[in-house]
């Protein structure tokens, strides 16, 4: 409690940390902000391609919103989950990217995780705007659900940072986690139903294996997104309170190691 304490009372830190992310995220780059719509644009693209056109994995079309399109169905997905993917991966790095701060200037060093998802979740919030403005053009009026895709992406946020907390502290340490990590989100995002609709594999599933396939965080955060913008339906009250459930546990559980770890940050940098 003394470290969130801590952190409040130094807000002022960390917005300038997160700006300093959202500043260096495309910098140099000649098209900056316009990668952060182009790179879903492209996933899109191939993955259209790979899954709708060569597999035929076609979703069944949005109960009750009728909307029947693989590109929607995807990017209602890969949104969240690219969201949750470099806001870990980034937020992991931050500490022994930030050596040299961390082992001269005193600060909350849980503003360096903090700030890297807040700065993904300006990036969300773009991408999620232009997303609901093209499926406004589709005819999905998805501005009644809006309050509840808010509320949806700030408990992924919260999940996030409970994740990156305990890698980042993890890598100061193991720098081999970084290399197992990308592992791990590859299996992650073929483990997820991103990219193909869930009733493909869980018809081949025994039935305690698809009550987890079900349950998984990142699972039900891409079922909620999807049921809010591509069906135009309340998600179940089970499904947001499990990924509440989850993104508070992630949460203590990661300032719990990161705040057992911390005190050794310097001398392992």
């Amino acid at each position: 409690m003394s470290s969130a304490s801590e952190l409040i009372a130094r807000r002022e830190l960390l917005w300038n940390l997160t700006l300093r992310e959202l500043r260096g995220r495309y910098k140099r780059s000649i098209l900056g902000w316009g990668w952060s719509l182009l790179n879903p644009i492209a996933f899109m693209l191939i993955y259209t391609f790979a899954f709708s056109l060569i597999l035929r994995a076609t979703p069944d079309p949005g109960d009750p919103s009728g909307l029947s399109s693989y590109a929607f169905f995807l990017l209602c997905g890969l949104l969240p989950w690219t969201f949750f993917s470099v806001s870990v991966t980034t937020a992991m790095e931050s500490i022994v990217a930030n050596a040299s701060l961390v082992g001269k200037v005193a600060f909350p060093r849980e503003h360096l995780i903090v700030s890297t998802v807040i700065a993904g979740l300006f990036t969300l919030g773009i991408e999620l705007t232009v997303l609901s403005l093209a499926l406004l053009f589709a005819g999905n009026v998805v501005l009644v659900w809006i309050p509840l895709i808010v509320l949806t992406s700030l408990l992924v946020a919260v999940f996030c940072t409970g994740v990156g907390l305990a890698l980042a502290a993890g890598n100061v340490f193991f720098r081999d986690l970084s290399y197992l990590w990308s592992i791990v989100v590859q299996a992650m995002f073929f483990a997820t139903p991103v990219v193909y609709p869930p009733r493909l594999v869980i018809d081949r599933m025994p039935f305690w294996l698809e009550r987890i396939y079900q349950h998984m965080p990142l699972t039900v955060a891409v079922r909620v997104f999807r049921n809010l913008m591509y069906d135009l339906r309340m998600p179940r009250l089970i499904d947001l309170g499990t990924l509440a459930v989850f993104a508070v546990a992630a949460l203590f559980l990661g300032w719990w190691i990161f705040d057992k770890l911390e005190g050794k940050f310097a001398e392992e940098l």
